[in-house]
């Protein structure tokens, strides 16, 4: 399975592995890869094709699409409410650098802020590129299919994250998800709010399917798609 390569500006690059995207962002000082692919081993080795600064690893939660390659690093950044899912349910090694709601990280010239945004996963995170005004928000605001089944997944608890991130919308103007169409503009931050109310008031008729061995429920939100218990 290839890797391809789309060059975002001179210091960004995102990678399209079949579905899914991470992202390399370089400051002056070192380089940040946000996310390390799915079934990709190498993604430091095709991080370093593209630039010859240092390069660290933030995930923006465990799932598995999120940290194909982060055995390639003997660090890396996460938030640790993600804890349980990566070392107990996931079963992946390394040693976590937390990151905390809050939190900065200057790659030089290029200030990141973390956001805790739990929901679609207990320690979800987005990371606001304050220079370059761009927000890149993991899977929680994207118009394809957000997963919201399974343990530790929460419909209201990621309700309060799209209202918290929407609420500092003046810091960014695009939004950079890791599946689907890529860039999104921030108003899908409203509106998925909304629908994610609509599926938990029960406004919305769900479709009966399977996911993974799993039954589930398919809610078609018009701008994006959630797929929650049955």
């Amino acid at each position: 399975m290839g890797v391809t390569v789309n060059q975002i500006d001179e210091r960004t690059w995102s990678f399209e592995e079949d579905g899914v995207r991470f992202f390399l962002l370089a400051g002056t000082q070192k380089a940040l890869l946000l996310d390390s692919g799915m079934q990709t081993r190498n993604a430091k080795e095709l991080a370093q094709e593209l630039t010859d600064l240092p390069i660290e690893l933030m995930n923006t939660h465990a799932d598995p699409d999120h940290v194909g390659s982060n055995e390639e690093f003997d660090r890396f950044y996460m938030n640790p409410a993600e804890a349980s899912n990566y070392y107990n349910t996931f079963h992946r090694t390394g040693t976590m650098v937390p990151v905390w709601d809050g939190d900065r990280i200057d790659l030089g010239d290029r200030e990141l802020l973390i956001v805790t945004i739990p929901g679609h996963t207990p320690g979800s995170i987005a990371v606001i590129d304050l220079q370059h005004r761009r927000v890149f928000a993991g899977d929680s605001v994207q118009d394809g299919r957000i997963f919201m089944f399974g343990v530790q997944r929460e419909m209201h608890a990621y309700r309060l994250s799209l209202k918290k991130l929407e609420a500092m919308k003046d810091l960014f103007d695009e939004v950079y998800p890791c599946h689907g169409t890529c860039p999104v503009k921030p108003e899908l931050i409203g509106q998925l709010y909304d629908a994610a109310g609509d599926v938990l008031a029960g406004k919305v008729q769900g479709t009966a399917a399977e996911m993974h061995g799993n039954p589930i429920m398919v809610y078609d939100v018009g701008v994006a798609g959630f797929l929650c218990e049955p």
